[in-house]
């Protein structure tokens, strides 16, 4: 095991700085131009579902099961067989269900939006309340707290524990304080740290006594199906069948998509919700859309046929990813392992790896690792306003470069990782 740097001598820390600022500068000699910013799905995978793109052809057969033409105007909330499909995905109803487009964000948005300007179920409207709050979990998905951000919405950080937000401080905010309005979650390998909510997290959720009617938890369960392992996938309570059994039917908005699962950019996404909140949704979405792509809808459908379709294809996902995350790990371990500048988690699903680095270091390491040709998500980009108060998150993402680029990539990291700690630990000397 390698010396902890904090037991290094002035000296020895000195000498470590001079060969790592000289390994550094032959590393930006280098001209790399790698991305890591996002958790896209690679080349490699969008080829692999080349054929998606050939379900649909003029000879297809383009009604559903009860005869509506996909062609034409009909079906508000989606096609049954694609409503099914999305259900299963986390294991709902399918009359829980609304299929909507491409994006499960911008479903987000439009339920905040809808909030803000209408109410909900015959609450006031929230632009016209003095104050709004939300929760977030931190380290959490930079576009929920954007979301929030832009409409005004207050944003208070909740800690992420390996089981889920810390339930403690969500059960006294949620129960004592009515302007607490809602609460963002990924509950299945969450963005970033890839932790899955145990059932006792999901069941105290169920189980809130909001001192705000209008309280709604947005379910974010943006990876239900996306397990790494096929002998080790975590497993997720279902929550709604919880809220229900707790007399909370109406508390929770739960989002789903495909956006990792087909095309990102030409996926289907779905909002599932009691029969009182849908119905509240749909009348609003009378007067806003005709309607969503029922003819991706049916793509969809045909590809897949059903959820264990759907899952054969996630394992094929796994194959490209797994290797991946995996090698991040492997150089993590190598290079840092017992030298306490550095944890990071080994999520069994999900598209990230979560890295806390020192105090007072995140930023500068992504800013060395840009300077190298390396981009990094943003540092405090994890949290509210990107303000992370210990200067410590990092979200990795390893999935879209290939395996040779990400070898490169990490190895930058890492020397990152090592000269800003070395520095941070001479700067307290």
């Amino acid at each position: 095991m390698m010396k902890a740097y904090r037991e290094l001598s002035e000296n020895e820390l000195l000498a470590l700085k001079e060969d790592l600022n000289k390994q550094y500068e032959e590393a930006k000699a280098k001209g790399l131009k790698l991305d890591m910013s996002r958790g896209k799905p690679s080349p490699s995978q969008l080829d692999m579902e080349r054929d998606f793109l050939e379900i649909i052809r003029s000879d297809t057969n383009l009604k559903t099961s009860s005869g509506v033409d996909c062609r034409n105007y009909g079906l508000l909330d989606g096609i049954p067989e694609a409503k099914k499909l999305m259900a299963d995905m986390i294991g709902v109803s399918e009359d829980m269900i609304i299929v909507f487009g491409n994006s499960s964000l911008n479903i987000m948005y439009d339920t905040v939006a809808r909030s803000m300007l209408f109410g909900v179920l015959g609450s006031t409207p929230w632009c016209k309340l003095d104050k709004v709050k939300f929760l977030c979990p931190v380290p959490g998905y930079d576009r929920h707290f954007a979301i929030t951000e832009q409409f005004g919405i207050e944003m208070i950080n909740i800690p992420m524990t390996c089981d889920g937000p810390d339930m403690d401080l969500v059960e006294k905010y949620v129960n004592e304080d009515p302007a607490v309005k809602g609460i963002w979650c990924v509950p299945k390998y969450s963005n970033p740290q890839g932790y899955t909510y145990s059932d006792e997290t999901v069941r105290r959720f169920a189980a809130l006594k909001p001192a705000a009617e209008d309280f709604r938890i947005y379910w974010d369960n943006a990876y239900a199906i996306h397990d790494l392992y096929e002998d080790r996938s975590d497993q997720l309570l279902e929550i709604l069948g919880e809220c229900e059994k707790m007399g909370n039917a109406d508390m929770v908005y739960e989002f789903v998509s495909t956006s990792k699962v087909t095309f990102p950019g030409s996926g289907i996404s779905a909002l599932a919700s009691s029969k009182a909140n849908l119905d509240s949704i749909k009348n609003t979405m009378t007067i806003q859309t005709i309607g969503p792509d029922k003819l991706n809808q049916l793509r969809h459908v045909l590809y897949f046929k059903d959820i264990d379709g759907m899952k054969a294809h996630m394992m094929k996902h796994a194959a490209i990813m797994r290797p991946k995350f995996e090698a991040i790990e492997e150089v993590l371990l190598r290079e840092l392992d017992g030298l306490e500048i550095g944890s990071w988690t080994k999520p069994n699903g999900g598209y990230f790896i979560s890295f806390e680095a020192m105090e007072g270091c995140a930023k500068e390491i992504v800013s060395r690792c840009k300077d190298a040709g390396v981009v990094l998500t943003g540092a405090g980009a994890t949290y509210p306003y990107k303000n992370d108060p210990k200067d410590s998150n990092i979200r990795i993402a390893p999935t879209f470069p290939s395996e040779e680029e990400l070898s490169i990539a990490t190895d930058l990291f890492v020397l990152c990782v090592k000269l800003v700690s070395v520095e941070k630990l001479l700067q307290n000397k």
